[in-house]
């Protein structure tokens, strides 16, 4: 939502990805199985290959599965390397009135600048020195003359008039990973995927439709907390909401 494009909280592929992941034909099991072979390549072994007789959405077979919809929403979110950042310092884009630039400490040796259409939604004070939610395995793209590598997260009410970064838990630091799970179970043992990867499985736009803020403003996918090692992602104040 924020920094790969200027539209805020778009859900452009959630139709398309529901018929695709609904269980009422052996079709879509086997689109599924597709899916969690390619993530299990991906995840270096660690996915499970099921079965399905047939690929014809018209016939009546037995199928076999091993994981449901939300396992394999789950696995491919957690091939997504999203990571604690800090705000080291933003500053108006020069050649776009909506976009702001942020110079992020996301961990690594040097910060990353990444571009973010928040100018009519957060003032810029607000992200001086602020800890945020980045999504850090895209492909870097030029907005309008400035390489952005990376997108921070934030979550948007229905009519997308109000939006909220992701906070990490205060106590996070920048390049701590951040997982989809329970928080009573450890975080995933598997390598993010690479930004090729991740655009040619469109691992995104299968993931994101299925982000939202529960009614405790916690960040989840689907029935999972978007978790750190020092406790779950939140925003201020928007429950129910989507995230991009």
């Amino acid at each position: 939502m924020t920094t790969m494009g200027v539209g805020v909280g778009a859900n452009i592929f959630k139709g398309r990805f529901h018929m695709l992941f609904s269980s009422s034909s052996s079709y879509s099991c086997c689109v599924k199985q597709q899916l969690r072979f390619s993530l299990g390549r991906i995840g270096h072994g660690h996915g499970r290959v099921s079965f399905c007789t047939s690929p014809n959405p018209n016939s009546e077979t037995v199928t076999t599965t091993e994981s449901s919809s939300s396992d394999i929403i789950k696995d491919a979110g957690n091939m997504l390397d999203i990571r604690v950042g800090r705000i080291i310092k933003a500053w108006r884009h020069e050649e776009a009135d909506s976009l702001y630039v942020e110079e992020v400490d996301v961990g690594e040796a040097e910060p990353r600048i990444i571009c973010s259409g928040l100018v009519n939604y957060i003032p810029i004070h607000l992200l001086q020195d602020t800890k945020v939610v980045v999504l850090a395995n895209l492909k870097p793209r030029n907005m309008r003359g400035v390489k952005s590598n990376g997108m921070l997260l934030a979550a948007s009410d229905a009519s997308h008039q109000s939006v909220e970064l992701l906070q990490p838990p205060e106590t996070s630091l920048p390049g701590h990973r951040i997982w989809f799970g329970d928080q009573n179970q450890p975080p995933p043992s598997t390598t993010p995927a690479t930004p090729n990867q991740i655009q040619k499985k469109k691992i995104w736009e299968l993931v994101q439709p299925h982000l939202k803020t529960n009614a405790s403003c916690v960040a989840m996918l689907g029935e999972d907390l978007m978790l750190t090692s020092q406790g779950a992602v939140v925003c201020a104040s928007l429950k129910n909401a989507n995230i991009a």
